[in-house]
């Protein structure tokens, strides 16, 4: 997709569209659409960046680190003219060969034997959670009950959190997500706590706050052994944090939204319930919980024959790619019978997801849990939007559960 040039050739199409305005926040669809027909490259001057909304760009930039980097942020803000708001992720906002080691040693504690010794434990910790939930009626809003309290349970006990502050954890996710957009109204709602928020964080990021028998022991461990520095250890405990969080949250809620409003897949489901890790891909394509992240070129890169100068922000929207009718089949529909692979909810090449197997372990649990529970879901009432400048994420998912009997 990529050539390094000299010249330009034809200029892109210009948009004034703001994708980080409320409206665009709470449905990006129409967004999306216009992006994707306006063309392959799209030069937004709202805010002086070239906007990838069709799959095979996106998925090119995702791969290409070479040509699009990491290391100068991976949101608006360009780490060559502004100071980060914290040191940067050595696994989101850095390219090789800094992004090496880090990388290298999380995805060996994450690797498949430890997740197989999770399996049971948090299959036993779905179960409980769902009878729990059921025990105390039919009716209830499924974002805090299942979505919310089965990672913020699992996931911080595999990371060896203690029990206290852990409440901290979504506010300090939407805060950071907020921050790869614009300095808007949104990230200005967290400005009053962030401090103390970074600050919990930062803490619990440390040797002597972690469990001895959980991954940030596991990443302290590494840097004991030389696989990584110490100064790089809680860097890479707060990535697990900072993304191992909200994004299963608003994964699974998006399982639960996709399953109340297509009542047939969740039939599908039960009779299969193998299909499990595929719901939940099918629903990280379909809601795409991160929808945008930025790169930034490192030379002048034709693009369809249009040039993005050297050091220009490229706003890659994932969400509008997982849904680009070039790539899939009636994109709009939540479809077991679809195969979800080569989605980019979980980024893509060397920067993508290290935990996303960690994630649809989460997802199988409990989605497994609820196929043994759970005739069938229906919406109660208007499920409502949290927005933010980079999640597509949940206030509310009221549902109404029939129990099998």
């Amino acid at each position: 997709m990529t050539e390094t040039v000299e010249h330009a050739v034809t200029p892109p199409p210009v948009s004034d569209v703001d994708p980080f305005s409320h409206e665009n926040l709470e449905n990006p669809d129409p967004l999306h659409r216009g992006l994707r027909e306006a063309g392959p490259v799209v030069f937004l001057p709202r805010y002086e960046v070239h906007a990838f909304a069709r799959y095979e760009q996106v998925h090119a930039a995702l791969v290409d680190w070479q040509h699009f980097e990491s290391g100068s942020g991976a949101g608006l803000a360009n780490f060559r003219d502004e100071k980060p708001w914290r040191a940067p992720s050595l696994l989101l906002e850095a390219d090789p060969p800094l992004h090496d080691a880090p990388r290298r040693a999380l995805r060996d504690i994450l690797a498949p034997p430890t997740l197989r010794r999770l399996r049971a434990t948090w299959a036993d910790l779905a179960e409980a959670l769902v009878d729990q939930v059921l025990s105390c009626g039919a009716e209830f809003d499924a974002l805090p009950a299942l979505a919310e309290a089965f990672p913020l349970r699992a996931f911080p006990d595999a990371v060896g959190l203690g029990p206290d502050g852990r409440e901290n954890l979504l506010p300090y996710g939407n805060m950071a997500f907020n921050a790869f957009g614009p300095r808007n109204d949104l990230v200005a709602a967290d400005a009053h706590r962030a401090a103390d928020l970074s600050a919990w964080v930062g803490a619990q990021c440390q040797r002597e706050a972690l469990a001895p028998d959980g991954f940030g022991a596991d990443i302290w461990a590494a840097a004991d052994r030389g696989d990584l520095t110490h100064a790089q250890a809680p860097l890479v405990v707060r990535s697990l944090l900072t993304a191992g969080v909200d994004t299963t949250v608003h994964g699974l809620a998006a399982c639960l939204y996709a399953f109340a409003t297509h009542p047939v897949e969740w039939q599908r489901l039960r009779e299969r319930p193998a299909l499990a890790r595929v719901a939940f891909d099918e629903a990280v394509r379909w809601q795409s919980p991160v929808q945008t992240f930025f790169r930034t070129a490192t030379t002048d890169v034709s693009i369809a024959g249009s040039i993005i100068p050297e050091g220009t922000k490229i706003l890659m929207f994932l969400g509008s790619a997982n849904r680009d009718p070039d790539r899939w089949d009636d994109p709009d529909r939540f479809d077991l019978t679809r195969d979800p692979s080569g989605h980019v909810g979980f980024g893509m090449g060397l920067h993508q997801c290290v935990g996303q197997h960690v994630a649809r372990l989460e997802a199988e649990a409990l989605l497994t849990a609820l196929v043994r529970r759970v005739e069938s879901f229906e919406l109660l009432g208007t499920p409502r939007r949290h927005l933010n400048n980079t999640l597509r994420a949940w206030a509310s998912l009221p549902v109404r559960v029939h129990p099998v009997r």
